[in-house]
């Protein structure tokens, strides 16, 4: 059996899980890079290495060329992408063994938190940018705001914002939530407060005044890039790189953060202001708290307390408070 073959069986396999497009596509990047290592250690072009061939010990010297242009972390998931392949090869009976536990593996670092550093940095980044701050060829304000605001204020994944469509902001005034796409296809309901909802509001009006020859639905993505199609995610990660910089606040931007230091300020603030594991982890959407949704649902009154309890919330109020008198 060539390793292409399996490789290739090993998705079909797959597919009962219903991964999503990220996942699968990390998957195929993890196998196909070691591959490609495989097929220079082999002396073999890729697609006529055969499953029987790939040993611990062509293995172990294509992950180490592998590892010489990888990161750790990047290291560490095809370490894991290739430990599930090859257990998936020995249930079906395509291979006899797994040789992963000859191949080393990254030690894992400890994750720690990387807010925005500075008590005040978040409400002093809103304010710059709704005073116009960010200088570009087609100023957005609005945009840029609830931008900052998705990831302070919901704790927002950038793939996640750019999942959001229109009808993604559900419920009654006053009560409106997100209903947000999460990673490996989980979703949750994340409460918002009035101060957000205000600030959506006058986003959505803008897109309408900006683009006014296109018809949007419910199903439009909800954050726009500047050609009224839905952001992508190079010009999502620019806008807020941007928006640091006219802020006067890069340096405050913990290294390798970006739009993530916003999601991890998110969270921190809640630490701070008395919210427990259980409320802060469930509205990140972690999946070690994602097991029961009758459970999520009966923690909903606590988990809108938590997100309200969020001191940036005082900020964003202030903010659609001057729009409303404008």
């Amino acid at each position: 059996m060539k390793l292409i073959e399996a490789h290739n069986a090993f998705f079909v396999a797959r597919r009962p899980r219903k991964d999503s497009p990220h996942t699968t596509a990390a998957y195929r990047r993890d196998l196909a890079g070691v591959t490609a290592m495989l097929a220079d250690e082999l002396e073999t072009p890729d697609a006529e290495i055969e499953l029987a061939a790939v040993s611990a010990r062509p293995l172990r010297a294509a992950f180490g060329a592998f590892a010489d242009t990888h990161a750790k972390s990047s290291v560490a998931r095809a370490w894991s992408t290739w430990n599930q392949f090859f257990q998936f090869c020995v249930a079906d009976g395509f291979a006899a063994g797994n040789p992963m536990g000859a191949i080393g593996r990254p030690r894992p670092e400890p994750l720690s938190p990387k807010p925005l550093r500075g008590e005040g940095t978040p409400e002093e980044l809103l304010s710059a940018i709704a005073g116009g701050a960010r200088r570009a060829r087609a100023p957005w304000a609005e945009r840029d705001l609830v931008v900052l605001a998705l990831g302070l204020v919901a704790g927002l994944r950038a793939a996640e914002m750019r999942a959001l469509r229109r009808s993604s902001v559900v419920g009654r005034p006053g009560e409106r939530r997100l209903f947000v796409h999460g990673k490996a296809n989980r979703e949750r309901s994340i409460p918002i407060e009035p101060p957000l909802e205000r600030m959506l509001a006058s986003y959505v009006d803008s897109c309408d005044g900006r683009f006014p020859g296109l018809r949007f639905t419910a199903e439009s993505p909800l954050l726009l890039g500047s050609d009224g199609a839905g952001i992508r995610r190079g010009a999502l990660d620019y806008l807020v790189k941007s928006c640091f910089r006219w802020a006067g606040c890069r340096d405050r931007v913990p290294a390798g953060a970006n739009l993530h230091a916003l999601r991890h300020t998110f969270a921190t603030r809640l630490a701070e202001d008395g919210a427990n594991a259980v409320e802060i982890m469930v509205l990140l959407g972690h999946a070690s708290l994602n097991t029961s949704q009758n459970y999520i649902d009966a923690t909903g009154k606590e988990r809108r307390a938590a997100a309200a309890s969020n001191r940036t919330y005082q900020a964003l109020a202030e903010l659609t408070g001057q729009y409303a008198a404008e």
